[in-house]
């Protein structure tokens, strides 16, 4: 099958690159563009940055010329790297590993090229040979053994023993068995395996949803101002925020624009863009709010900006464009990793939540950037944005905060050790006792083990990169006796989920059964979950919330199914629970929607009375006997309208809550 001699120790020029069959890849690229196969794992190329579109044709990994991670010219010089090998071949062995090798080579053009490489895990090396799934290995192995010393200089790969190429197919054996090649592209079986929320009679929270908006481009954020007047704004990757009205409508022009500012590409993973948003807690006096995203600075050096801007004098549902004051900027060194979480707790600080960096298991420096004290990666930062400090600073440094009396590390962290915190938010408390007021969640998403959910607390250290959920990731730096880490209330394996969405605690009037529950998700799942404090062990216990049958969610309005990448969650100013998610997690894709969770045992949708004078159309629930009424402070907040049912009695007397009365 070989014509001539393969060079003494292998071939010494090749660096890992990527597999792609055609045979296999073809049909199945097809299916997985058409549909969400190719959603089902986090697309991301050996740089960590997303896959794209190539500008210009790829006449080699031709497969790839759609969506993937070649240009041009990378696809020339893998192109290039082929001829070379082939030249070892006669025209037999052409025909028997051609298009093995060609898969193996264009590889690097997949989407998934981080995962087939399993450069995702820095305690290892990147693979020289990617991930195969073990039919295909064997395959491989018994039709053109003779091609691995061609293909990788790697002596493990060249010397494995055995004919029928068992070692050879465990070295590239990948931990999870759904990002081998080719099983990565066959999008039936991911979607079929991927992402099933089994339901628990047992313990499964039933509940509904109401759709209230849709054709949102990533929707990463919802957000209430806290001024009395029930809008809601929601944020798009993209750079663009819209005023929703208590009516549910849309206003025509968006609050903000800043798609010009903002950095992000239309390509599935890229996980820079808008990401954060929080409005002053005196907003409605001093008109200000705070913006996070992602940017590019002088020689295009990749940023997160925090930003002070003010809503417009004339019209306080439009911003003032030329208001924007940057608080802070910090440099990203890879383009993964952001965080984007900005909070103002009861203290009145700002909290800033940053990722570590990016990459991979956070390389940067002896100890990785979240350990490192000096660094403002992987971190929360409290800020005071009351006044300017010392040094032109535009906001001071709380003087409680735990480390400014520490020397080399940054006045401004309030706790660290994190690795990319998703989605945080404040407690509002138990509406009656107001236990659990101030405590602040969040979901930290896990590198390729575990998921976290934590409470963050002053100067805690929450163990990343040393942990990775409950258990140790970098083994010498977790056996530090220094390391002091804050544990988190839950954490779960990726057969649950693969990337964690913080949420969070219910507090709201209409779905009093949920009352203290953290309600979180998955993104990569589609998993709702729910986690319930028992006040006397300090314990958290995990349900899962399972959408209610076609008959309990029967009511006008309400739907029992969603889309499935959970983006986001949010809370309206009556403390009302909703999620953002997609069918496309694309920063300019238009398939984002809103859903609010409605407990179907707590309610019964009627039908509307009309208008109530002076406010917008509220729709009417009726409130099922044998449970108690709402507490009183919740119809002082609340936008919807109550029905009490008296068993006793013909009629049932409405009260709104702006305190009026109708039977």
């Amino acid at each position: 099958m070989l014509r001539r001699s393969i060079p003494r120790g292998g071939w010494s020029r090749w660096t890992p690159r990527l597999l792609t069959s055609p045979r296999i890849f073809c049909l199945s690229l097809i299916v997985l563009l058409g549909q969400v196969g190719l959603l089902q794992g986090h697309p991301q190329c050996l740089d960590y940055r997303p896959p794209f579109q190539p500008l210009q044709h790829l006449e080699f990994c031709s497969d790839y010329e759609s969506f993937g991670c070649c240009d041009q010219r990378k696809d020339h010089r893998i192109a290039a790297r082929y001829w070379d090998i082939m030249e070892y071949f006669d025209l037999k062995g052409h025909e028997l590993c051609g298009g093995y090798i060609k898969d193996i080579l264009c590889q690097e053009c997949s989407p998934y090229a981080a995962h087939l490489y399993d450069a995702e895990n820095p305690r290892t090396p990147l693979r020289n040979l990617p991930g195969l799934c073990s039919d295909y290995c064997s395959a491989f192995h018994s039709n053109c053994h003779s091609a691995i010393a061609l293909l990788t200089n790697d002596r493990r790969f060249q010397e494995s023993p055995g004919k029928d190429g068992t070692r050879f197919c465990h070295l590239l054996n990948l931990p999870d068995k759904d990002y081998c090649f080719p099983n990565i592209l066959r999008s039936d079986h991911l979607n079929r395996n991927l992402g099933t929320v089994a339901e628990d009679r047992r313990g499964c929270l039933q509940l509904c949803l109401a759709e209230v908006a849709n054709r949102l481009r990533n929707p990463v954020a919802m957000v209430h101002a806290g001024d009395g007047t029930h809008r809601f704004f929601v944020a798009e990757q993209v750079g663009v925020v819209w005023v929703y009205l208590p009516d549910g409508s849309r206003l025509e022009q968006p609050f903000l624009d800043l798609k010009s500012l903002v950095l992000t590409t239309p390509w599935i993973g890229d996980e820079r863009g808008f990401l954060g948003l929080a409005f002053h807690p005196r907003f409605r006096r001093n008109r200000k709010f705070y913006i996070y995203y992602s940017c590019l600075g002088k020689k295009r050096v990749e940023k997160i900006r925090i930003s002070e801007m003010k809503v417009s004098l004339a019209d306080p549902n439009k911003a003032d464009p030329k208001s924007e004051r940057v608080i802070l900027e910090i440099e990203e060194p890879a383009s993964n990793h952001n965080g984007g979480q900005l909070l103002f707790g009861l203290d009145g600080y700002m909290y800033i939540f940053t990722g570590d960096g990016g990459q991979a298991g956070d390389p940067f420096g002896k100890f990785g950037n979240a350990q490192n004290k000096s660094s403002l990666l992987g971190k929360v930062l409290r800020i005071d944005v009351n006044g300017a400090g010392s040094g032109g600073k535009r906001y001071r440094v709380p003087m409680d905060n735990p480390f400014v009396s520490e020397p080399g590390a940054h006045p401004a962290i309030y706790a660290y050790g994190i690795r990319n915190m998703w989605r945080c938010a404040v407690d509002r408390g138990d509406p009656i006792t107001h236990q659990g007021r101030g405590r602040m969640f969040c979901g930290d998403v896990g590198e390729n083990r575990f998921e976290e959910v934590d409470i963050i607390v002053k100067g805690g250290n929450y163990g990343w990169r040393a942990k990775e959920g409950f258990e140790c990731y970098d083994k010498k730096l977790c056996q530090n006796a220094s390391l002091d880490d804050i544990l988190p209330i839950y954490a779960y394996g990726h057969a649950v989920g693969k990337s964690v969405t913080g949420g969070y605690v219910y507090r709201g009037c209409e779905s009093p059964n949920l009352n203290g529950l953290y309600i979180f998700g998955d993104f990569m799942s589609g998993r709702l979950m729910a986690l319930q404090e028992d006040r006397k062990t300090k314990k958290w216990k995990k349900q899962d919330i399972c959408l209610g049958s076609t008959e309990s969610c029967a009511f006008p309005g309400l739907i029992s199914t969603h889309s499935k990448f959970i983006i986001s969650f949010g809370e309206d100013e009556a403390g009302e629970l909703y999620f953002l998610a997609t069918s496309y997690p694309s920063a300019y894709a238009p398939h984002g929607s809103i859903y609010k969770f409605v407990d179907p045992s707590r309610f019964w949708h009627l039908h509307s009375l009309g208008p109530v004078p002076g406010e917008s159309q509220k729709q009417l629930y009726l409130q099922l006997s044998g449970f108690s009424v709402s507490p009183p402070d919740c119809f002082q907040n609340s936008g919807t309208a109550f029905i009490h049912l008296e068993s006793t009695s013909r009629q049932m007397q409405v009260q709104t809550s702006a305190g009026e009365n109708q039977e």
